[in-house]
């Protein structure tokens, strides 16, 4: 029987470029759009589908693109609009479809939606952004809190109210609810789509819409570790509002009337995030995808981290599809959360196979085909406001920002010819792009055969997942897809584990194990097996 038609997207491997650190052409030391462009070769040489390109608008940078003062503006930065053309063009032309991000919870304070609305209480876009009142005593109307810390209110003595933030103060909160909100950022979405663009990364998408009646979020009352104030809250009320996925609903028919191969996938974090994701692509006429942070926060690879993954989508009628990440410019790289004190180069190759082999897109950041390390950055260095906030309680996000490493030996590790943004960290030197095609046993050339192997099995791309029980350590689950049955296994302890394949099954792909037969499976090993037909 022929297999059906396929979307694109289902199953589809998507590299995240971060703009501002992946290569820099004109010698600010910030990394820009013909810097992208000339590096599109290298994305394509992987086998990815696709490429997201993290925000290059135009922007004042106080949380590094994710602050928009413009959405239909490229940031002088980044280059200029015909660069952004020629990037589109290029990446089609090597067979790479585009996905840009989209913020739609907040612009910059900067952005002349919020100019105007902060103005007074009378103006057309007065309602275009969260606006409220103070209590009684002066204090702010709820007691909800910022994600980068303190309230998620900042007084305004122009309109004499409060705006809502949930991340930094000049990260003002529009109010999705407003249909004249949500038809212009429609139509932004429009104008991306006009110019090529396949698809988006909705960023930040449960904080679109709050409770209309600021309802203060409860206490978390059970113990943990806490490095914010953010973190002391449930977030019932400023944040995923049941009237998100009509907005959503909307966002889909723009899409699709662009054709049906424009793929939607929407970021969701947050303690409800499983039941939220569900939601945001329940059906045929929501989002197709969604990602959360079950993987990117997580302190350590185990077998029951990996197990949730099948557990929150397991396939039902009318489920969305999902989407995982280990790694991106969000979180500290997988890599060091997880490693142990084990060879590097043996874990990364491990979890890049294991990556390729989950069901649903699997999105591969910048450098992760290169095994790299969290970078260390000095505290003299750091610029992202969340990591200095934090400091040193967490690894922060600049160690998964810096530089992109292209050769060994130029000064700044190829990436530019001036001081970079970020330093670039010593270690990735000798994991740089030119190094490793010069070594047939690089993590860059098994990351281009991981990628090869997820494309030609059914199994892996769009089969089904089924967990297996197994001793600690021992990560056991099938992928099957019409008649092809495939056994993944993977040892993420740090001792050898006795384990035999079943019999008959023949070796696909065997990392970190020369010889799978002798009835263990040593650390960090990983292999994938078929069934005899």
């Amino acid at each position: 029987m022929a297999e059906p038609r396929r979307e694109w997207w289902r199953g589809a491997v998507i590299y995240q470029v971060y703009p501002r650190s992946f290569a820099d052409t004109n010698g600010d030391g910030i990394g820009d759009l013909p810097g992208v462009t000339e590096h599109l070769e290298h994305i394509a040489s992987l086998g990815v589908d696709g490429v997201w390109l993290s925000p290059f608008f135009t922007s004042p940078m106080k949380d590094f693109g994710y602050d928009v003062a413009d959405y239909l503006g490229i940031d002088p930065i980044f280059g200029t609009m015909d660069d952004f053309d020629r990037l589109v063009e290029k990446a089609h032309r090597l067979g790479l479809k585009v996905i840009i991000d989209q913020v739609y919870s907040h612009t910059s304070d900067l952005h002349a939606w919020f100019q105007e609305s902060r103005q007074d209480k009378s103006n057309p876009k007065a309602d275009w952004y969260v606006w409220a009142d103070p209590k009684p005593d002066g204090t702010p109307p709820s007691n909800w809190q910022s994600v980068f810390g303190g309230p998620a209110w900042t007084w305004d003595a122009r309109r004499h109210q409060y705006y809502m933030h949930n991340f930094l103060k000049e990260q003002p909160q529009l109010n999705v609810r407003n249909p004249e909100v949500q038809e212009a950022l429609l139509s932004v979405a429009r104008f991306w789509l006009d110019r090529g663009v396949d698809g988006f990364r909705c960023d930040a998408l449960n904080f679109s819409m709050h409770d209309p009646a600021l309802t203060d979020n409860p206490p978390v009352l059970t113990p943990g570790k806490r490095t914010r104030p953010f973190d002391y809250q449930h977030h019932f009320f400023n944040q995923s509002h049941e009237d998100i996925p009509a907005f959503l609903t909307r966002l889909r028919q723009v899409a699709d009337s662009y054709g049906d191969d424009r793929f939607l996938v929407a970021e969701v974090g947050g303690e409800r995030a499983n039941e939220e994701m569900k939601l945001y692509t329940q059906g045929p006429d929501r989002l197709h995808s969604a990602y959360g942070f079950l993987y990117l926060y997580a302190d350590r690879l185990t077998t029951d981290l990996v197990d949730r993954g099948p557990a929150m989508w397991p396939g039902g009628p009318g489920e969305g599809w999902p989407s995982w990440t280990f790694s991106n410019h969000d979180a500290p790289r997988a890599l060091s959360r997880w490693v142990e004190g084990r060879d590097e180069k043996a874990f990364a190759e491990m979890a890049l196979l294991l990556l390729m082999t989950l069901r649903g897109n699997v999105f591969v950041y910048q450098g992760e085909e290169l095994g790299l390390p969290q970078a260390k950055v000095p505290f003299e260095r750091l610029v992202d406001p969340e990591a200095i906030i934090n400091w040193p309680e967490t690894l922060g996000r600049d160690g998964a920002r810096t530089p992109m490493p292209w050769k060994a030996d130029n000064g700044f590790a190829g990436f530019s010819e001036a001081e970079p943004w970020l330093p670039v960290d010593p270690r990735h030197r000798a994991l740089a792009v030119a190094e490793q095609e010069k070594d047939p046993s690089a993590t860059l050339h098994l990351a281009r055969r991981l990628i090869a192997l997820r494309k030609a099995h059914p199994a892996l791309r769009t089969g089904s997942m089924t967990m297996l029980d197994s001793p600690d350590h021992l990560l056991l689950f099938t992928r099957q897809e019409w008649d092809e049955n495939l056994l993944c296994a993977f040892n993420i302890g740090h001792d050898p584990i006795a384990w035999r394949p079943p019999a008959g099954w023949g070796v696909v792909q065997a990392v970190n194990c020369s010889d799978p037969w002798p009835g263990e499976l040593p650390p960090l090993a990983g292999l994938v097996l078929s069934e005899p037909r």
